[in-house]
């Protein structure tokens, strides 16, 4: 079996600076250090984005607390869903407008990040929000400076959008999800602070860190040269497969919540390569039923893998030295993914959280659009993407 590269716990509990891909300040307790971040980036004005599940957690107000303590003025815009929607953006340009903000910080899950980066890219730019659309050919801008200023701080252990500048955005007119990005917003600093994440939820530990997975397995098969990205994948693997079990159990150990953290964020890394079908059935399935995303996608993942694994057999011994598994086997990926799953108490199928079977055809047809249809390892066609599905609603696992 291949080595793998040990990261020593008592770093977990200590405040490291990195500058890759961007800025990153990483620490228990470094939340507390947002004056001095919001000083150094000539942030006097910020507006504070948040998701309507967050905007009453304690951290909502620490981060107010703590910028007011320092003469810094910030008001806060709540009002982004658990999938981001084009109405909502538009309420958070008009919200940043009218209070003359000069930054936005984005607190709370990956919801809450995306719609800040949607608002960030239209509130100054004069561009469509849709003109942004990954896609679609670059919005030729007037000047960079149009966009915001802008901070992350994820407070759970999954989306890792914290580094990178696209976004997820449901278009309300067709009921669908779009992927909208531009290198203008990436931001200027993420605050990785464990702390955040302690008084997490069960429920919502388990559905972001199976999200992180997912980021990382659909990221590392994706075709083509990418050392960077796939070294990223391969470590996040190490980390959450070592620290997601620990979170559940034990929510206030420290080490597990970092551990998760830096998984997190480096699987949000690789997926700037692409991902895969998982996250396009996902996409639609949020965007029509405003389903939980990393619930979502860690029901499909099992069945996704299984259509996926049997063709990229020269990942598999790569994927199970950092899943730590002793079978090099796509059989045994698998069914280590399905023991995951099963003790975090992610439900079976996905007609358990609403979504019915009648939809197939009309998920399906969508998700064939999906950009992450495009990376996917296997290419599928629209009777493979619609039988995913209805595995998926009916059993997505034995």
């Amino acid at each position: 079996m291949l080595s793998a590269v040990k990261i020593d716990e008592k770093f977990l509990n200590e405040s490291i600076d990195w500058e890759f891909p961007i800025p990153i300040a990483y620490g228990p307790g470094r939340l507390n250090e947002i004056s001095e971040f919001s000083r150094k980036f000539k942030i006097s004005n910020p507006l504070i984005v948040t998701d309507k599940g967050s905007k009453e957690l304690p951290f909502v107000d620490r981060l107010a607390g703590l910028l007011e303590n320092a003469s810094i003025k910030s008001q806060l815009f709540y009002g982004i869903s658990p999938n981001p929607r084009d109405d909502e953006i538009n309420a958070g340009c008009i919200a940043y407008r009218k209070g003359n903000h000069d930054g936005i910080i984005a607190i709370g899950g990956g919801s809450a990040l995306d719609g800040a980066k949607a608002i960030g890219m239209t509130v100054n730019s004069g561009i469509s929000l849709w003109d942004f659309e990954y896609r679609k050919p670059e919005p030729i801008l007037s000047s960079l400076d149009c966009f915001p200023t802008f901070i992350t701080i994820p407070t759970t252990a999954g989306t890792g959008a914290e580094t990178e500048s696209t976004a997820m955005v449901t278009d309300t007119v067709q009921g669908m999800k779009f992927c909208l990005a531009h290198l203008g917003m990436r931001p200027s600093l993420a605050i990785l602070d464990p702390e955040l994440t302690l008084d997490l939820p069960k429920n919502l530990t388990a559905w972001t860190g199976v999200d992180a997975l997912t980021h990382a397995l659909e990221a590392y098969l994706v075709p083509g040269l990418n050392p960077l990205c796939d070294g990223a994948a391969l470590e996040a693997l190490k980390l959450i497969s070592k620290w997601l079990k620990v979170a559940f159990d034990d929510p206030k150990n420290i080490n597990a919540r970092g551990g998760m953290l830096i998984g997190s964020c480096l699987a949000g890394v690789a997926f700037t390569k692409g991902l895969g079908l998982v996250h396009s059935i996902s996409h639609m399935i949020g965007a029509e039923y405003n389903t939980q995303h990393g619930l979502t996608n860690a029901i499909i993942l099992p069945v996704v893998m299984k259509f996926n694994l049997p063709h990229v057999e020269e990942k598999i011994r790569f994927i199970s030295n950092a899943m730590n598994l002793k079978d090099a086997s796509s059989d045994a990926i698998v069914k280590e993914i399905e023991q995951i799953l099963d003790y975090v108490d992610i439900p079976r199928s996905l007609s358990e959280i609403s979504v019915p079977l009648e939809c197939k055809k009309r998920i399906a047809k969508k998700a064939m659009l999906d950009s992450a249809t495009g990376t996917n390892p296997r290419v599928a066609q629209i009777k493979d993407v619609e039988k995913l599905t209805e595995i998926s609603i009916l059993s997505a696992r034995a």
